[in-house]
């Protein structure tokens, strides 16, 4: 993929504050003339360690808890640092920390379902990982464009699965194998969506070979780094489930839950709230009663649309059992956490 017909395509002006005006930038500002404040590594390193902090807790409690401070610290300190002056090595390695900032605003945005936000983040988190030369945050950047394209309904499926294709077009040179994995059950699942499901099959397939080789591997800083057997086999569950195969996916995501573990209140909530559905879906109201309690339990204080919606979709579901006090009971507690 082309990277300048790409940012052409995709917009992402919104972001003009951090200076980045074209994939040049780097280059362009370490021979500019003086100005600025002084950037060197120790500000590099506190971008790292902002991004971590602020990642650990959306992961628990939301996309919506935390993102104004984290944009408030990308405007407000990083900014400066990115019109400031450095080395082309120090200057990179603000380009990659930055990088990965911005994609964590833009999964906050999504989370929060600010989709116009989320995509111009993704979209700058791209540029500034294709000017760093780092290879694993560009491919993430697209991997967040295309759950993000996903998720705009059946008429950007195409698009979806072309990002997909980007994204793991990106990483091949990636030695990470968990990596890899991530962004292949991407593409599996753009693919099942497609209706692609022999593409969706054999690319499943081989994320799962790649997680499996290098699951338990040490999390490095990296975002890619972070996805473990248990999130792969909750994909892996969406993905079955869209290709008709509920079994399956009920397997998956109880594996996900019970064998592997997911590290964070509002991973377990997703989970839960989704296997509800199947639950249902497969006739088996009690085990949707049951599961959905949980859900509720593990979604109180998570501020995340996703989980929203699991709820909103609980109390549709579950309106058809009007006359179950368990049922009604749910439907309830779903309505109080819609209305906190």
């Amino acid at each position: 993929m082309d990277r300048r017909s790409f940012f052409t395509a995709s917009g992402g002006g919104a972001l003009a504050f951090l200076g980045i005006s074209d994939a040049e930038a780097v280059t362009r500002r370490v021979h500019a003339a003086n100005g600025g404040v002084r950037v060197g590594y120790g500000e590099v390193e506190a971008v790292w360690q902002m991004a971590q902090v602020l990642g650990a807790n959306s992961a628990e409690y939301g996309g919506g808890h935390i993102r104004h401070l984290a944009v408030s610290y990308l405007t407000h300190n990083v900014g400066p640092w990115l019109r400031g002056r450095y080395t082309e090595a120090t200057g990179r390695a603000l380009y990659a920390a930055s990088s990965r900032l911005a994609h964590l605003i833009g999964w906050m945005s999504q989370d929060e379902d600010d989709e116009s936000a989320a995509h111009d983040y993704y979209v700058h988190a791209y540029r500034l990982a294709d000017e760093a030369g780092e290879e694993e945050l560009a491919a993430t950047a697209l991997r967040g464009l295309t759950a993000q394209t996903m998720e705009a309904g059946p008429r950007h499926r195409g698009r979806a699965l072309a990002l997909a294709e980007g994204c793991v077009a990106r990483a091949k040179g990636i030695n990470d194998l968990r990596a890899r994995a991530y962004y292949e059950v991407t593409l599996a699942e753009a693919a099942a969506l497609d209706g692609d499901h022999r593409l969706a099959t054999r690319t499943l397939a081989l994320s799962q070979t790649h997680i499996e080789h290098d699951w338990d591997a040490p999390s490095t800083t990296s975002w890619a780094s972070h996805f473990t057997i248990g999130r792969w086999s909750h994909v892996s569950g969406l993905i079955l489930a869209q290709m008709g195969d509920l079994t399956g996916a009920q397997a998956q995501l109880h594996q996900a839950l019970t064998v592997h573990g997911l590290d964070s209140r509002r991973s377990r909530a997703n989970v839960l709230g989704q296997l509800g559905a199947l639950h249902l879906r497969q006739g088996d109201l009690d085990g949707a009663l049951s599961t959905w309690t949980r859900f509720l339990d593990a979604a109180e204080g998570v501020q995340s649309a996703r989980v929203r919606d699991s709820a909103q979709d609980l109390s549709t579901r579950l309106a058809r059992y009007p006359h179950d006090p368990d049922a009604r009971n749910l439907t309830d507690r779903a309505a109080a956490y819609l209305t906190a």
